[in-house]
């Protein structure tokens, strides 16, 4: 630890000693922190405009998708129907497959 972390350190404890954080707004509730560890560095700020659009990205849509078909097939009763569902899934998870492999393809260069 160096000088500087020590000074702040002793710094934090003296306002924690004299109670300077006991009335944060926001005490007791969890941080909510923009940054998306599980999306690749090149791609978080245009995610992150989309969020702020409203937009979901085309991966997160498609494994939404994918999650509301699986659902829907595990209910089904009919052969017919299951297999539409099937097909559908098929689709949607090879379209998710592609975004994702271009992505890590972008990665790699």
């Amino acid at each position: 630890m160096n000088a500087f972390e020590k000074i702040a350190l002793e710094k934090i404890r003296e306002a924690i000693a004299n109670g300077e954080f006991d009335n944060l707004p926001g005490k007791g509730k969890p941080l909510m922190l923009d940054d998306e560890p599980d999306v690749p560095p090149h791609l978080r700020m245009s995610f992150k405009i989309l969020k702020n659009a409203n937009i979901l990205p085309e991966e997160v849509q498609l494994r939404k998708v994918i999650h509301l078909l699986q659902q829907q097939l595990a209910a089904a009763q009919d052969e017919l129907e299951q297999r539409h569902l099937r097909h559908q899934i098929r689709d949607c998870e090879t379209r998710f497959n592609i975004l994702m492999e271009r992505h890590r393809r972008q990665l790699t260069q």
